[in-house]
């Protein structure tokens, strides 16, 4: 492995061993849930991964290292440092240069489980094409990140305060394969439906597996995104939620915030908004997708 990566022995001895590993996300730690919560997800989350005969891979930079898999003790400092810097694809060289703490976001988590050799990847929900997109021109570096690695990924959507219907047709540009699992509505991040009909269905983390070995073989650059609905039970309904981020919209053009404040800034705000409600929804997504996530590498290692 490269000199600038660093693999926990057990992150290591998986790889080395052929044994099925899932990669995690870090700025859902840093910048998507406040202290404490974000550390007892982080926790939960590895463990689920591990009871399920996974090995987790949480990723970060940290001391001009690219790390795959992190100690007790360094997700205790993506937690709590509120310095921690948020790093896409387009950042990493940076914040290994600078030997700065990177929490890294879908498409850094991407690119870098691809290259410990790491096939399938769980998170909360993907970037995507912002609202009012003919203005702002913002579009996260996820849908191209998506668009050339060949991983399995497997989200509740994008986010909601995204354009959804312009995030799916960006999908289809870059050539990602888009499945809704065991549903025909593309998801909506706190809800099970965006009323955006998904390009393709699934229903089994067998079918994925022979998906993800076909697209080996016949070398087809792009990812399978696993488009998997927050489970009926912790929902925020579609109408309701949409008040909450109209609100957190016209406050974010209000203060001015742009490019990478913007995605963390309306979450939080969504939160105050919500009383709590979208927090713990968001919690309940993310442990849904990397359950299913664990169960998908393990269907894979299988064939």
């Amino acid at each position: 492995m490269n000199s600038l990566f660093k693999l926990t022995p057990e992150v290591a001895s998986a790889l080395e061993t052929g044994s099925p590993v899932l990669a995690l996300e870090s700025t859902i730690i840093s910048h998507g849930m406040p202290y404490p919560q974000n550390l007892e997800f982080a926790m939960r989350a590895e463990q689920m991964v591990r009871d399920k005969g996974v090995v987790p891979a949480t990723i970060a930079i940290q001391n001009g290292k690219a790390c795959i898999g992190l100690s007790e003790i360094e997700l205790q400092v993506l937690a709590q440092n509120d310095e921690v810097k948020k790093v896409a694809t387009r950042d990493i060289c940076i914040a290994l240069a600078e030997k700065s703490i990177g929490a890294t976001t879908v498409s850094a988590t991407m690119h870098l489980a691809h290259q410990a050799g790491i096939r399938v990847f769980a998170t909360g929900g993907i970037g995507g094409v912002h609202r009012k997109v003919e203005k702002s021109f913002d579009i996260s570096q996820d849908l191209r990140e998506l668009g050339r690695t060949p991983m399995v990924v497997v989200s509740a959507g994008c986010k909601a305060i995204l354009d959804i219907p312009h995030t799916i047709e960006y999908l289809e540009t870059e050539g990602v394969t888009v499945l809704g699992y065991q549903t025909d509505d593309f998801p909506a991040f706190y809800s099970q439906k965006s009323s955006s009909p998904t390009p393709g269905r699934i229903e089994s983390c067998a079918e994925i597996a022979e998906l993800y070995r076909l697209k080996k073989i016949i070398n087809q650059p792009g990812a399978i995104l696993i488009a998997n609905p927050v489970p009926r039970e912790d929902e925020i309904p579609k109408k309701i939620i949409n008040t909450y981020i109209k609100q957190a919209l016209g406050e974010c053009r209000a203060k001015n915030i742009r490019g990478k404040k913007v995605t963390p800034f309306l979450l939080g705000q969504i939160v105050e908004l919500t009383g709590g409600k979208s927090l713990k929804a968001n919690i309940a997504l993310a442990m849904n997708n990397i359950k299913l996530g664990a169960e998908i590498a393990l269907a894979i290692h299988m064939k």
